[in-house]
């Protein structure tokens, strides 16, 4: 299993738009609006990941109204 989290910067006043479309991604399993230096954080999860950054790159990264994103993948040692 793949864990991460994508930390999301939003253009002013698109926070609940860009949320909103993360509803729609199917490895998505949770998000939270964010006060400070990122707008929003999405958890992640798939079974390898290949499926995991293929979704961060295709899926997330396109959304309209994100300015930036940073990625912390969980590592299992």
């Amino acid at each position: 299993m793949a864990i991460g989290f994508v930390l999301i910067t939003t253009k002013p006043g698109k926070e609940q738009f860009v949320r909103d479309a993360l509803d729609d991604i199917e490895y998505v399993t949770n998000k939270w609006i964010l006060f400070g230096e990122f707008d929003l954080i999405a958890r992640i999860q798939s079974d390898d990941e290949f499926t995991l950054t293929k979704t961060i790159v295709e899926n997330i990264r396109p959304i309209e109204g994100i300015i930036d994103t940073r990625t912390l993948i969980g590592a299992e040692l």
